[in-house]
């Protein structure tokens, strides 16, 4: 399978890695700063561009994933889609409800798959915890609380002016916590009634938008949702946590990036908590985790056999509407009822100034 990435940044690192490992054939890769592209990790014949129009249209690719800043997404993704190519998208999907929804109307007319980069939805500890979710052992769900205690400083976005900007970024929620966004919502049921949420600038002057993030969530299942994200950690990253409470149990993940299990208490006792938390136990080496790979592995084989991936497109939508749903919330100062209708990050420009 013919594979291309358009995107060379931070990032980028993990997606040529798990197309490694999935034996995809690398064929080419895009950046617009050349330098990006020279490094040792590409085999050798991969051809380089610097316009990924170009690269679509002489390669020909049959799986692109998109990997630029989170602003530029949505307009990549639909020329992909539209030159006939399947596509995997870094987190966020998009910006803006409008553009998430174009990649996934448009990839519906053109018959060819979408997937959103939430690869944590494949951690080890993630799949217990859904399986567990899945056979009904939590009974009925109480609550669920996602923690993301991390620390960015001013040279993480100095590397990369666009971080922090409502026009190519979003602040702490959008860009680092996310993940753990998808996961509680995923998780908890999907549906949503209603946010209420605060956002705020606390220690981040040369940004545009939020380190900090708080929000209650009630689900329309009965359940909550409890959110805490901020880049205000001191000296560095703490943890990204996922607690589940329900009627029969109570859960935690934890580690890096939610990729070990810390708690696992069942009333029907079908297995023993210690075997589970070694059996789920991963020490990446960063916050990225390991489920690039599985990732990769599962969108190969839906374009093979024609079924959704594991993570879709409209998955991707969901934590992109929750996010913005926090943001909305916290810009008008009262609880937001979901659906919401359109909303983009555009439309919190000068929150903090």
């Amino acid at each position: 399978m013919k594979y291309a990435l358009i995107g060379c940044g931070r990032i980028s690192f993990n997606h040529i890695q798990a197309a490694k490992n999935n034996k995809l054939e690398i064929m080419a890769v895009c950046d617009i700063v050349p330098e990006k592209m020279s490094r040792s990790d590409l085999p050798s014949n991969t051809r380089k561009y610097t316009n990924y129009k170009e690269l679509l249209e002489k390669e020909k690719p049959d799986l692109v994933a998109v990997a630029t800043e989170s602003g530029k997404h949505a307009a990549i993704a639909v020329d992909c889609i539209n030159a006939g190519c399947n596509v995997i998208i870094e987190k966020p999907i998009a910006l803006s409800l409008k553009d998430a929804d174009c990649i996934i109307s448009s990839a519906k007319e053109k018959g060819v798959l979408v997937c959103t980069n939430h690869q944590n939805r494949f951690n080890k500890s993630v799949q217990y915890i859904r399986k567990a979710i899945e056979s009904k052992r939590f009974g009925r769900l109480f609550y669920g609380t996602a923690h993301i205690r991390w620390n960015r400083g001013q040279d993480y976005y100095l590397q990369a002016p666009w971080r922090g900007t409502w026009e190519q970024d979003g602040g702490a929620l959008m860009n680092q916590c996310i993940h753990n966004i998808d996961l509680l919502r995923w998780i908890m049921g999907n549906e949503i009634d209603e946010v209420f949420a605060y956002t705020d600038n606390l220690n981040h002057p040369f940004i545009k938008s939020e380190d900090l993030g708080l929000a209650l969530i009630r689900f329309k299942n009965g359940s909550y949702g409890i959110i805490e994200g901020t880049t205000n950690v001191y000296p560095k990253n703490l943890e990204e946590t996922l607690y589940i409470f329900g009627e029969n149990a109570s859960v935690k993940a934890g580690g890096k990036s939610v990729n070990t299990i810390e708690e696992w208490r069942f009333a029907d006792a079908l297995d023993d908590p210690d075997s589970i938390k070694a059996s789920c136990h991963e020490n990446p080496p960063n916050v990225y985790g390991y489920g690039h790979t599985p990732l990769y592995a599962d969108m190969i084989e839906s374009i093979k056999i024609g079924r959704e991936p594991y993570v879709t497109g409209e998955d991707g939508r969901r934590a992109l509407e929750l996010v913005l749903a926090i943001y909305k919330s916290s810009y008008e100062g009262k609880p937001v009822k979901l659906p919401l209708e359109e909303c983009s990050t555009l439309d919190f420009r000068g929150k903090f100034d």
